[in-house]
């Protein structure tokens, strides 16, 4: 629920400054939000119908248990769910409202969008990750045929899409689906090691995304009537700060060492293997690849296709306005420097991620062990909801 809260914001924020553009692609984007929620609501019902219990921690237990046709409500109230997160995560095929969306929107708002998705990302991990993961009996790996799947599928397709577009907004909103591509990539691995590399990768990419959507607008500004579209126009006013700041953010969003986009990446290659890693290696060089020739070509275009006849500004050159994205360049650095403890943070985290009983005796209660958990039983629900009453 507090997802759909997140939500109601973001549709007050996409049409902030108003313009034809934004409610062109705001309403669209609120309609399509409505029915992922309602949608949200069905497979909510569905699985409390079975199992009596939204509690995460409780769920994880009771899914285990559920058998036979209850078990079939189970999956299909689970896969409903991987639906509604793929759309908020932009997963393909459910992705194509994404980029129009954060192109059209400001680029403070964009930014704050940028962790949106990642929320999406959080929901598949917990749910399909947690509670319907490798000790989830029947239900077990519901995901799994189609996540690794779709999540390589996304980052390729949206990939190509960056190179093909127009302006720099544009190519940043594709560079977003292409990262939680990565991402649930590392997800659909079903390893702890993989959720580290994933919650790494997460921390990075949410950054970079961000400062290039703020690095857009201060060089949309700076170039006078041209502003984001990626073609010739006059000087910047400061080449060397803004074209070093997108050589740093690019340099991460395709994987080059020492930056953290490098260190995700390798996490999350060396998490791959089995018959997954191939793919895995495959697509995520090259989509590397693709980035770098994407992101060059708009530098060239941003910095170096200057038409001196032609006037550009000085308005986006104000330091109140440098600092924020300054700021998400310096914390994507420290990232850097940090990523030894930054790493153990994130293996502590999917190790408790894995423990399905030990997040149960945590909030549940420190009596509650595995092997004191019975069978659930739809009449127990109603029996505790008559108590409430």
């Amino acid at each position: 629920m507090f997802f759909e809260v997140l939500l109601i914001a973001s549709y007050v924020l996409l049409v902030h400054g108003q313009g034809r553009e934004r409610f062109r692609f705001g309403v669209p984007y609120v309609v399509l939000n409505l029915v992922a929620s309602s949608l949200f609501l069905v497979g909510v019902a569905l699985i409390y119908a079975v199992t009596g219990t939204l509690n995460l921690a409780d769920l994880a237990l009771r899914v285990a248990q559920v058998r036979g046709t209850e078990a079939g409500l189970l999956q299909a109230g689970g896969m409903l769910l991987l639906v509604v997160f793929g759309f908020k995560a932009a997963l393909l095929p459910l992705h194509l409202w994404l980029p129009h969306t954060y192109a059209a929107a400001s680029a403070p708002v964009a930014a704050l969008f940028a962790l949106m998705t990642k929320v999406g990302v959080y929901a598949i991990l917990r749910v399909h990750g947690v509670v319907f993961g490798a000790q989830a009996g029947e239900s077990a790996l519901l995901a799994e045929p189609w996540l690794l799947p779709l999540a390589l599928a996304s980052s390729v397709v949206a990939v190509l899409g960056a190179i093909a577009a127009n302006t720099m907004p544009r190519l940043v909103a594709w560079l977003t689906i292409a990262s939680v591509g990565t991402i649930l990539a590392a997800v659909g691995l079903f390893t702890t090691a993989a959720w580290s590399a994933a919650m790494f990768y997460l921390a990075n990419s949410t950054l970079v995304i961000a400062a290039l959507f703020l690095l857009s607008e201060l060089v949309g500004a700076q170039r006078g009537e041209v502003g984001e579209r990626l073609e010739p126009a006059g000087p910047v006013a400061q080449p060397d700060l803004l074209g070093t700041m997108l050589l740093l953010l690019a340099a991460s969003v395709i994987g080059l060492p020492p930056l953290p986009g490098f260190l995700g990446k390798l996490m999350i290659l060396q998490a791959a293997d089995g018959a997954a890693a191939p793919w895995l290696w495959t697509v995520v060089l090259l989509v590397g690849f693709l980035s770098l020739l994407g992101l060059a070509r708009a530098g060239s275009v941003l910095f170096w296709a200057v038409e001196p006849g032609r006037g550009g500004g000085a308005s986006g050159a104000s330091p109140r306005l440098l600092a924020a994205t300054l700021w998400l360049v310096g914390a994507m650095l420290v990232m850097s420097a940090a990523a030894s403890p930054l790493q153990r943070y994130t293996d502590a985290a999917a190790r408790q991620l894995a423990d399905v009983t030990g997040a149960a005796r945590a909030v549940l209660g420190p009596q509650l062990g595995e092997g004191a958990v019975r069978r659930y039983r739809p009449e127990d629900a109603l029996q505790k909801e008559g108590t409430r009453r």
